[in-house]
């Protein structure tokens, strides 16, 4: 025990001198929450103001449509009946990104109309040009609503009541909390927090294997009389610990910058204080001793700085992997979820920000099996460090 906590001062104290290395890796805990809050801001931010902005679309025969035309003011969409003068410029100015949606009314659509038939229109749009869809979207939802009302209209014409079209009446009932609904905006907090964990121990980790061994102090250490066993885990214990400083600083960032997000804007909430800190670090601190293990493998079979840099910058994001999984397919938390590496800190923290409380036995196996998941990664440097290869 007493060489595990030399070597761990040891390098505790050699990186503390290195300050641009410190600043480096903490840097990471503050500009994730910054990222975040700025990314999640103009979200938010664009999408009131595309609900609220006025939208200005081209339509082509609009004296055949004048009362969609009026629908569409009144869903804040400004029809330019002048704007092009046949449909094929119309389609090049789409298609060349000018326009994001114009509409094509159809010659005989007030006839159409008048008739009882299908009145046709089409909307001309670039599926492959994404910053138009919220501007499709809200053209196809004004004609829904207009196709609609002339629908209810023509069957009062006839004397039928409009309900006998619509057998059957969907209600929603929302039991969402608002802390519940802000998962929604904060589905990729875990990742942050997990990429600024592992991101603080990087430098430790490099640094205690191939930067040792460039400036040859690996050698006289393996000289020692101690197992190598003990000097890996004295390595480890010092990655683990930056790892730890820097999610406890990241924890503290996120839960000042939730207070900036415009939550309440979007019918939501997130009450993150000390109690919700103190959680989200004991569910998340069992990852600094998986990064600690990995990292520490991962450099033990590098041989030079550089290229310990290279192999460690893209080992940290393996555990994040399974965090990018469950945002494409959503899971609930189970005991078997649990048994993933960051996948169930991410599903336990979820659960935190929705303000349910952490099932102890989930907590349980997820600090568990993080847990010896790193342990593995560990002996695996142990093993290493026994080999005469390590030197070589």
């Amino acid at each position: 025990m007493n060489t595990v906590t030399t070597v761990l001062a040891k390098e505790v104290r050699d990186t503390l001198r290195d300050r641009r290395a410190v600043i480096s890796g903490l840097s990471g805990a503050l500009f994730g929450p910054l990222l975040f809050v700025v990314v999640m801001n103009f979200t938010v931010d664009r999408t009131i103001d595309e609900g609220e902005d006025t939208l200005e679309i081209p339509v082509l025969n609009a004296a055949e449509a004048p009362n969609l035309v009026a629908h569409f003011a009144q869903h804040l969409i400004d029809a330019k009946v002048d704007a092009f003068e046949s449909r094929e410029a119309l389609r090049a100015s789409v298609r060349r990104g000018e326009t994001a949606v114009g509409l094509v009314i159809d010659e005989g659509f007030g006839t159409a109309l008048g008739e009882g038939k299908a009145a046709r229109v089409w909307v001309v749009s670039d599926r492959g040009n994404a910053s138009g869809h919220s501007s499709v979207r809200r053209v196809r939802n004004a004609l829904g609503g207009y196709g609609r009302m002339v629908g209810v209209l023509r069957l009062q014409l006839r004397g039928v009541d409009p309900a006998i079209a619509r057998p059957i009446a969907v209600l929603s009932d929302d039991v969402s909390t608002p802390s519940g609904r802000s998962v929604v905006l904060l589905g990729m907090f875990t990742y942050f927090l997990l990429f600024s964990c592992l991101l603080g121990g990087v430098h430790v980790a490099v640094d205690a294997t191939a930067g040792e061994r460039e400036r040859g102090s690996l050698e006289p250490l393996l000289t020692l009389p101690a197992s190598r066993a003990a000097l890996v885990a004295g390595k480890f214990a010092a990655t683990a610990f930056f790892m730890a400083i820097t999610l406890g600083i990241g924890i503290a960032a996120f839960s000042i910058a939730i207070d900036y997000l415009p939550l309440a804007e979007m019918s939501m909430d997130a009450d993150f204080g000390l109690e919700e800190c103190a959680m989200a670090f004991i569910v998340l601190v069992p990852v600094a001793v998986l990064g600690a293990g990995l990292l520490n493998a991962v450099a033990s079979f590098t041989k030079s700085f550089k290229e310990a840099q290279s192999y460690t910058g893209i080992a940290i994001l393996l555990p994040t992997l399974p965090i990018i999984l469950v945002l494409l397919n959503p899971m609930q938390p189970t005991a078997p979820l649990m048994l993933v590496p960051s996948l169930s800190q991410h599903l336990l923290i979820t659960g935190i920000v929705k303000g349910d409380p952490v099932d102890p036995l989930y907590l349980a196996i997820s600090a568990a099996s993080t847990a010896a998941v790193g342990i593995l990664f560990g002996l695996l440097a142990v093993w290493r460090y026994r080999s005469e290869k390590l030197l070589v």
